[in-house]
């Protein structure tokens, strides 16, 4: 295994030196987390490290020299060589690497994965109540609230800008405020939007994509979008029909 570009390793002086000589045993995903489990270099059945990888806006895997998705929108053109930032090779050949032109993604070993909440695609509205929960009203904006990813895991800026738009909720809403129709509403909304934006190939496919952007209009209503920063994210949503 090579580390390309330190940077990249959650925190800067950790290492990912305990991989050498494990065996991958799965891969799987909590929220935005791409987690790969190992078993010990000595015993087969003894587990080994967790290698956890974010890939932020601009960063990919390709096994292989394939990549495992055609293009990011966000991505830089930056050359494949000079985007590597991870390199795992495996005994019997083959090689797993980590591109992330814009260095926005993370490796590290045994994150913490008590800290995200349910995930986003499948959840119900009971606890869909218990995301939007607060001690103190008011409560956060809506949309910071949809973004933390220790209440609810998976949904990034493009997405929860979708969902809202399709469910006709101001980003700028007070996270307690919203009437039990609209908490079913936002719910059905979420795993809907999540589920539909899969099928299409990621988060950039959405309805409002096109008109992110300074003067876009509302895909519905034709109305100019409102830009607003919500959460330390760059929000774009409908005025009109936003509410």
């Amino acid at each position: 295994m090579v580390v390309v570009d330190p940077r990249v390793v959650s925190p800067t002086r950790s290492s990912l030196d305990e991989l050498v000589g494990c065996r991958v045993t799965d891969v799987r995903r909590r929220g935005k987390l791409l987690l790969i489990d190992t078993s010990a270099a000595a015993a087969a059945e003894t587990r080994g490290p967790v290698l956890g990888l974010r890939f932020g806006m601009t960063g990919s895997l390709v096994v292989d020299g394939e990549p495992a998705i055609e293009r990011l929108r966000y991505s830089s053109p930056a050359s494949a060589e000079r985007a590597v930032r991870l390199r795992i090779a495996f005994d019997k050949g083959g090689e797993l690497a980590v591109h992330d032109p814009r260095r926005f993604g993370r490796a590290q070993l045994e994150p913490d994965e008590s800290v995200l909440g349910p995930e986003a695609r499948g959840i119900g509205v009971t606890q869909f109540r218990s995301v939007l929960a607060v001690r103190r009203s008011p409560g956060p904006p809506l949309k910071a609230r949809l973004l933390d990813q220790s209440r609810l895991a998976g949904l990034g800026n493009l997405l929860v800008d979708e969902i809202l738009w399709r469910t006709g909720l101001s980003p700028l809403r007070p996270c307690d405020a919203l009437s039990d129709d609209e908490v079913r509403r936002l719910a059905r909304g979420v795993r809907g939007t999540v589920e539909a934006l899969i099928g299409r190939g990621g988060s950039h496919t959405g309805d409002l994509m096109e008109e992110r952007r300074r003067d876009g209009r509302c895909p519905r209503d034709g109305a100019v979008l409102a830009r607003t920063e919500v959460g330390g994210r760059t929000s774009f949503w409908c005025p009109v029909h936003q509410q």
